[in-house]
């Protein structure tokens, strides 16, 4: 697809069109085929690798602008780039069927992936594989939702996937170590962020290896650093503890 636009005599090519409608008027960006997933999963990080103008249209093939006054009634703003991230993060990109169909079947096998790369059978400590979760999301009919990145609907997958499987995070193993002075204090406000408590020695210093759930590795990185003021330390042992091979149903 060529588009010449007569206003500013850009020629565009390997067009993508997101389209957006809001107050009433249609806005649309011209970006770069195959680009518009990649900023939405957080893959593409440069704006000006997904834009092909920092321009806002009404018509992308007629090469017709908005007008400023739209944008502002709109938008609340004329800052073209600025309603272009809008655009880009809200609107429908504008693909064939076919197109469509593929992006979203691409998308279902990425969001298995990331669910199998990041969980474990709770019993057995083994990873799924990612054709197993793929037919589980089949089976609670998960929907795939092109406007979200995919690590943000695979979160949303390993929690509908909780009510109908044995699944969870993989924990992540941890060595803590805290000064004796708050060593008792702080143990009391870990323990409700610790799964399991593998070890656990006190002399000068209070040691421990823990697994935990990597949902609380911040806040106990926060907690440890704050509490001791730089004194106690952190350390991951392993990202994830699992068994070998892998879980069959």
């Amino acid at each position: 697809m060529s588009i010449f636009t007569p206003t500013n005599q850009i020629r565009l090519t390997n067009v993508a069109v997101v389209r957006m409608k809001k107050g009433g008027k249609r806005f649309e960006i011209a970006c770069y085929k195959n680009k518009v997933m990649s900023w939405r999963s957080g893959a593409e990080k440069d704006l000006d690798e997904v834009l092909q103008t920092h321009s806002v249209f009404v018509n992308v093939s007629k090469g017709q602008m908005a007008k400023k006054e739209d944008l502002l009634k709109a938008f609340g703003s004329d800052d073209q780039t600025e309603i272009c991230k809008q655009i880009l993060a809200k609107g429908e990109l504008q693909v064939s069927d076919r197109e469509r169909q593929s992006q979203l079947e691409s998308m279902f096998r990425d969001i298995a992936s990331i669910v199998a790369e990041k969980c474990v059978n709770p019993d057995t400590k083994r990873p799924y594989t990612v054709i197993l979760i793929e037919r589980a999301m089949k089976d609670i009919h998960y929907s795939v939702k092109p406007t979200k990145s995919t690590k943000q609907q695979a979160l949303e997958v390993i929690r509908q996937l909780k009510e109908t499987m044995e699944i969870q995070r993989a924990h992540m193993r941890l060595r803590l170590v805290v000064p004796a002075k708050e060593a008792k204090r702080l143990k009391e406000k870990l323990k409700p962020l610790l799964q399991v408590v593998e070890s656990e020695e006190f002399d000068e210093e209070l040691e421990m290896v823990c697994l935990v759930d990597p949902g609380c590795f911040r806040e106990i990185d926060e907690l440890i650093r704050c509490e001791t003021k730089g004194r106690g330390s952190l350390e991951v042992l392993s990202l994830k503890d699992v068994e070998e091979g892998d879980e069959k149903l």
